[in-house]
């Protein structure tokens, strides 16, 4: 697959979508420190310097891969300040299809960060990437981020039973899509 590329200039607005930088290291470990993360994260073990690390090298060949593309989500006045982070995964251009990820620090929550993220990301994707769907997963406790998703203007199909391993077990995930003309 080609490789992904990051938008020049960055989607922008009431947040800023950046690629990451080594400097963020130390926030996304406070952020994955938050007892919040760490109820919905995949993570079993404390998250490292070293994670965060390996993380970044692994989305960095993943984008080379045209597989995914992952952002840090800023601050517009000081984008050294690191809200959460959104992704774009499971890209298949081939098909137009693409699954959306993201998660907030805590100080970041409550505010509209992660509604502003998704609807750059997504009018981005459809215009730049020309997909024809969007799909978002979430756990079925996760309330804030279906509110997320649905403030986007996806749509609730259903729900996918035992759909991932979480924790050594599977979770069940509510699964929305999103497609071109319905983001608000």
């Amino acid at each position: 697959m080609a490789e992904l590329w990051f938008p020049v200039p960055p989607p922008a607005g009431d947040v800023v979508l950046r690629p990451w930088r080594e400097a963020d290291v130390p926030g996304k470990l406070l952020a994955f420190s938050d007892p919040v993360m760490q109820r919905f994260s995949w993570r079993t073990t404390p998250y490292t310097e070293t994670d965060a690390r390996d993380d970044f090298a692994e989305q960095e060949e993943a984008r080379l891969h045209g597989d995914e593309l992952n952002f840090a989500l800023v601050e517009p006045r000081d984008q050294d300040v690191v809200l959460g982070g959104v992704s774009l995964y499971e890209v298949r251009l081939d098909q137009g299809c693409a699954a959306v990820g993201y998660w907030l620090a805590p100080e970041a929550r409550g505010r509209g960060a992660a509604t502003h993220a998704v609807r750059l990301l997504a009018g981005w994707a459809f215009a730049e990437l020309g997909l024809a769907r969007l799909e978002l997963t979430c756990g079925p406790d996760n309330e804030a981020s279906q509110h997320v998703a649905e403030r986007c203007g996806f749509s609730r199909e259903g729900l996918l039973r035992s759909h991932v391993p979480f924790k050594g077990a599977r979770r069940d995930s509510v699964i929305y899509s999103l497609l071109p003309g319905e983001l608000r």
